[in-house]
């Protein structure tokens, strides 16, 4: 009986039927199991038997009889998953999942972790670009308590190899847009485009998780129950074999995954925010159209005009109605100024930053200009939110509450 026949058939022990319905994490099983490592894959034949042996390997020295490897494949016209099914013949630990509707790594990410047996679940890219040995090292961390550990190229002793300077900036860019969109989110680690980590079941497990595109970090952390987070640093290795999956779709949709989390989570003052943007927009419209189409003054002069005249228009609703309580402790008069100062400059910058990322995703990734600029405005929006929130409407420090004091180590 050939290996396919097998694996359609489900009759080697190796194999795992595809989880289905919410994407959402059952408790961990009882049994021996610790750790649960998912390789998602996609056309990945040429790179699979070495990333197993040298897992292999690491995880046997660590943790012998207590791991296992889900290979979770998307169908590979390559025949991934039936080259995973010889694999476990010589490997007990690795099981497999073949799925043949649903695609997408992130997807696959919880599928596997859905049928996984460990307490701790993990995922690592099939194309060795991720070096299976750092995986000792994660796992260290979680020993030490860590309810997240992730493989970082930000971390001490973490680096790129050979990254041309126009992918390191879209890669910083990336995580310039996740600063601005989920400050408390991303913020929260050094890389968090990693694709490599490890998380405490018992953090993720009966949460509706909801990804798009392949960075399934942002989604943990931000839905996550996350207590203390590790990092571990790593040198991110060029491919040898097999095909980027990296392509401009992946970056609209990790856009739109910014975009929803941070809708989901949006506090009660935003829909004021964002109405008053709109009357802004009015403003700077009417005054474009009075000074330049009425009384012929040149474009840009109007344009800059009619933008300040709605920055202002915007700082004295937000001032009196969406952020009114906390103005009223700041007070009036030179702390309004202080205010409209801070919300000016966040605004400019707030401008450029919308400039530069229509310009680069229309210009890098040649997205529809007017699909680019409406991501652009949302971006910008939630800059606007959360830095005026922070900067411009704080709370006064005399009427901060106190941190609660932390927990004492055991034994201290």
């Amino acid at each position: 009986m050939s290996a396919i026949q097998v694996v359609e058939g489900s009759r080697h022990p190796a194999v795992l039927d595809a989880p289905g319905g919410e994407l959402c994490v059952p408790g961990a099983p009882p049994g021996p199991i610790k750790l649960s490592l998912i390789i998602p894959t996609f056309n990945e034949a040429r790179n699979l038997p070495e990333l197993v042996s040298r897992l292999t390997s690491v995880l046997d020295g660590c943790l012998p009889g207590r791991y296992e490897m889900i290979v979770v494949d998307d169908d590979s016209p390559d025949q991934t998953w039936a080259l995973a099914l010889r694999l476990a013949d010589a490997h007990p630990a690795l099981r497999i999942i073949r799925r043949r509707g649903e695609r997408g790594l992130s997807t696959a990410v919880i599928r596997g972790w859905q049928a996984a047996r460990g307490e701790v679940l993990a995922v690592i890219d099939a194309d060795l670009q991720h070096p299976p040995e750092v995986v000792e090292r994660l796992w260290a961390e979680m020993v030490k308590g860590a309810d997240l550990v992730a493989a970082s190229r930000r971390a001490e002793g973490g680096g790129m190899d050979d990254w041309s300077v126009l992918r390191q900036a879209l890669s910083r860019g990336a995580q310039l847009l996740g600063l601005c969109v989920l400050p408390r989110v991303v913020g929260r680690v050094s890389d968090p485009m990693s694709g490599y980590f490890m998380v405490r079941r018992s953090a993720i497990e009966r949460t509706a998780l909801s990804p798009l595109g392949y960075k399934i970090l942002i989604e943990v952390i931000a839905r996550g129950r996350i207590g203390r987070i590790a990092e571990v640093g790593y040198v991110f290795r060029e491919r040898v074999a097999g095909e980027s999956k990296v392509t401009a779709k992946l970056y609209v949709e990790y856009l739109r995954h910014l975009l929803r989390l941070r809708l989901s989570f949006l506090p009660a003052r935003f829909p004021k925010f964002a109405l008053v943007g709109l009357s802004g927009v009015a403003v700077d419209m009417l005054v474009l159209w009075l000074l330049k189409g009425r009384a012929g003054w040149p474009l840009t002069v109007s344009k800059l005009i009619g933008a300040e005249l709605a920055i202002v228009n915007n700082f004295l609703w937000n001032d009196l109605w969406t952020f009114g309580d906390l103005a009223a402790l700041q007070g009036d008069g030179l702390a309004r100024l202080r205010r409209f100062a801070k919300f000016n400059a966040i605004c400019a910058a707030g401008l450029a930053l919308s400039v530069g990322l229509l310009d680069m995703q229309v210009g890098v990734f040649k997205m529809n200009p007017y699909l680019a600029n409406a991501a652009a405005i949302g971006v910008t929006t939630g800059w606007n939110f959360w830095m005026n929130k922070i900067f411009s409407w704080s709370v006064p420090a005399s009427l901060a509450l106190p941190a609660a004091p932390q927990r004492r180590a055991a034994g201290a």
